[in-house]
């Protein structure tokens, strides 16, 4: 899956020429799995800002806002083993348009949430969003991997992964521009009556569920291309990770390269989800800025996220992925220690400058993780998404330390966290250098 593994492929391989990103006939199931990525991003970054807007609409502290990540990343946790077992009984495909339809479902619980007025309905409807996007993630991830020859596989699920900031993007301009300028009031709030209070936060969360609408819409949309497509039938993903007698959770826990890989996704998901949370709160901080200004901020963050992804895709077809991995994470270390010490416009650039690091992350720990697990990738994959946990974990404890001290301290967080990542990547270097076969 990186540079030293396509030097390993057969020779059969070479003779015929370098292979393709996909095998013949898959690339309409790609570019439909592609759209998969692309709405999932819009649901997870449209969510990301609302921890500063809920926090604003119920009057909460920082850590009761963070248990918006509880209930979207918790149910990535939660539905990620469900979503193996109908991969396995069923097939990628229907796992996909489970996911999809439940992501949908969720999208559309939005309007009597907004009906309801209560905090714990709109946890409910992200926990559904979530479900489905857990199914589909489950899904759609390993299914791309399959979707070609193993050698590239790495590079294949980095180009499919760049456009899930795509999604972020649109995700996160739609909360910046039709939710976070409609939840700032010129008025004090303090001073207001309780039927004046309820007619403003009314307002505020009709502003809410508009955008989550929309995406159900969109959801529903890519579910019916894909129940109307004819997707190719996927032999088990790598014929050389027979099972041998073993169960997949036995093949799964003996394998470091996985079992780190597992640890390794999950502060990654945990660095990412609360770089980009309480990116709004240090731009408050450093800037004396505002909810829209730091959105726009988290806009750009985003920006440079998705065109780092397309320019790490080119990068890896030159450079093993895990040097890159080890590398970029050495750099988002200092980058948050920089901005722990140095709140100000330096620091801003510092915070924005992570999504540049984190662009190549999540793919790159996937693809290594599951390298060579054969028949028991499908569950592989499960453990992998069920890591993005720590997007649901970390940010309360990032929140709990905000609360306690400052937007820039609270940096220190992802910092441990990145170190983390690097960690692995220089366990797999280490480990390939030893035995470049062996994935134990």
């Amino acid at each position: 899956m990186t540079l030293a593994s396509e030097q390993q492929a057969p020779a059969r391989e070479h003779r015929i020429g370098k292979p393709g990103l996909v095998y013949p006939g898959m690339w309409v199931v790609f570019i439909v799995l592609i759209c998969c990525f692309t709405a999932w991003g819009v649901a997870a970054d449209m969510t990301t800002p609302m921890v500063a807007g809920f926090k604003r609409i119920f009057d909460m502290s920082t850590f009761q806002a963070s248990l918006v990540q509880l209930a979207y990343f918790g149910a990535y946790f939660l539905l990620a083993l469900p979503a193996a077992v109908i991969n396995e009984r069923f097939g990628y495909k229907t796992g996909i348009l489970t996911g999809l339809v439940l992501a949908a479902t969720g999208s559309f619980a939005f309007y009597p949430a907004s009906k309801l007025m209560t905090y714990t309905a709109f946890l409910v409807a992200l926990f559904a969003i979530a479900a489905g996007c857990s199914i589909l993630e489950t899904s759609a991830n390993p299914y791309v991997i399959s979707l070609g020859p193993e050698a590239n596989a790495t590079r294949r699920l980095n180009f499919a992964q760049a456009f899930n900031p795509v999604g972020t993007n649109i995700g996160v301009l739609l909360a910046a521009t039709l939710i976070l300028p409609k939840l700032e009031d010129p008025v004090n709030l303090a001073s207001l009556t309780p039927e004046q209070m309820h007619t403003i936060q009314a307002g505020e969360l009709g502003a809410v569920m508009g955008p989550y609408l929309g995406l159900g819409f969109v959801l529903l949309a890519i579910a019916l291309v894909v129940a109307i497509n004819k997707s190719p039938k996927i032999v088990e993903e790598f014929e050389s990770g027979d099972l041998g007698g073993r169960s997949p959770f036995s093949i799964l826990f003996h394998n470091r390269r996985y079992t780190f890989g597992v640890a390794a996704q999950f502060f990654n998901v945990a660095a990412q989800v609360s770089t980009w949370t309480y990116l709004i709160q240090y731009v408050q901080q450093a800037l004396n800025g505002s909810l829209q200004l730091g959105g726009y901020l988290l806009q750009v963050s985003l920006i440079v996220f998705l065109v780092s992804r397309f320019v790490m895709v080119w990068v890896i077809g030159r450079v093993r992925a895990t040097i890159m991995l080890a590398f970029l994470s050495g750099l988002a270390v200092a980058l948050c220690l920089f901005a722990l010490v140095s709140p100000n416009v330096a620091g801003v650039a510092a915070v924005v400058s992570l999504s540049f690091c984190m662009s190549l992350m999540f793919p790159t720990i996937y693809g290594v993780a599951l390298h060579g697990l054969g028949p028991a990738t499908k569950f592989g994959a499960a453990g992998l998404v069920m890591a993005i946990v720590g997007g649901a974990i970390v940010p309360l404890v990032q929140g709990a330390l905000l609360d306690a001290t400052s937007p820039a301290v609270s940096f220190l967080v992802p910092a441990v966290c990145f170190a983390v990542v690097g960690s692995y990547a220089l366990f797999d270097l280490k480990a390939e250098r030893i035995s470049p076969v062996s994935t134990s």
